[in-house]
């Protein structure tokens, strides 16, 4: 518990601890320097098993709660779930406090959320990768097609790897994984139709649908294992798709000292700066936006239940800046991802990997 707090005090300037029964306490963002809040309305998040500040996935979403509180002056409380079991709790905890929105993050806390949903059809909800069919009146699924942005990242991983092999690997094999390795894998193999190239992607086998996964999205010496395993066989950039296991694979890249990677869900320059020097690009989820953006409608009064997809067309995807390699993207790669981005917006560029199979 000293652990994980000590890190999310890095991420928030201050965290007040509220005590709940069967989890850990909920954290309200309001101390020090924080703006107070100055309307009647209470955003709460569940986070899942990586923690609020996993440098990733939550920590998006997490800045959406922040940005709203900033922006529009709501207050913002946070549960971090250590185990699955977490979840239903956590929630139901946040029910009790009567939270205006709950904002559940991620697609394992996608049946304690429908349960929860059902159960209390006056409260409202938002969950970060679920989409549920038929939608719940309750329930806003916040979905993206990274699979669409990540196709930009593994077209300009193809053009930029010198050994000619490219490796990655996941959390859980979950679709909410899969579909960037999916994305990717369809992004290298394009690269290669179109460049007369042979362009290897180690850890993920798209015609199959498997690969490598490490079993979970907390143990970064796992994270470490797979990389150095993939570094071993030759590849010489790593796209971790498993929240803060990824840094347990750059501890790895930047031990080996001539590799390089790929990050996900938020620019990594920002999100684990010391390892900026690593990245060539981050697969972006603007969960941040989707959040706040929910909770603007929820204070507005015009919330309602349904899906939003973030697309490259809506900005809800992207890829980030390439820093410290931008000299190494050559102009002619920056010109086509143009292309390539308008070819995914209007269909004629496919993002299935099997497509180019």
């Amino acid at each position: 518990m000293d652990t994980r707090l000590a890190r999310v005090l890095g991420l928030i300037l201050a965290v007040a601890v509220v005590g709940a029964a069967c989890s850990k306490a909920p954290s309200t963002s309001g101390g020090g320097s924080s703006p107070s809040p100055s309307v009647n309305y209470l955003a709460c998040q569940v986070s899942d098993t990586g923690g609020i500040d996993d440098r990733s996935f939550n920590a998006t979403a997490w800045k959406g709660m922040q940005d709203a509180q900033k922006d529009l002056g709501v207050q913002a409380k946070f549960l971090e779930s250590s185990t699955a079991n977490d979840y239903a709790p956590n929630i139901n905890a946040f029910i009790q406090q009567k939270c205006n929105l709950i904002v559940t993050v991620g697609f394992l806390l996608g049946d304690a959320t429908k349960a929860a949903a059902k159960a209390n059809p006056d409260q409202s909800f938002a969950i970060v990768d679920y989409a549920y069919d038929p939608t719940i009146p309750n329930v806003l699924g916040l979905t993206f097609a990274t699979d669409q942005a990540a196709f930009l990242a593994g077209y300009v991983a193809a053009s930029v790897t010198t050994s000619g092999k490219i490796g990655t690997f996941g959390g859980e094999n979950i679709p909410t994984v899969t579909i960037f390795m999916n994305g990717f894998a369809a992004g290298v193999l394009y690269y290669n139709q179109q460049n007369g190239t042979d362009v290897k992607l180690l850890g993920w086998n798209p015609a199959k649908q498997n690969g490598l996964f490490t079993g979970d999205f907390e143990n970064q010496d796992n994270g470490r294992r797979v990389t150095e395993a993939l570094l071993q066989q030759g590849a010489d950039i790593i796209l971790p798709v498993a929240g803060p296991v990824g840094l347990g694979a750059a501890a790895a890249v930047q031990a080996a000292g001539n590799a390089s990677m790929v990050w996900v869900d938020t620019d990594g320059c920002v999100s684990a700066e010391q390892y900026c020097s690593l990245f060539i690009t981050s697969v972006q989820k603007h969960m941040d936006v989707a959040v706040e953006q929910s909770i603007k409608d929820g204070l507005d009064g015009t919330f309602k239940g349904g899906i939003y997809s973030g697309t490259l067309q809506n900005d809800g995807v992207g890829i980030a800046p390439f820093h410290d390699f931008d000299s190494k993207v050559s102009a002619d790669v920056k010109s086509q991802l143009d292309t390539i981005k308008q070819g995914i917006e209007d269909g004629s560029i496919s993002v299935d990997p099997k497509s180019y199979l």
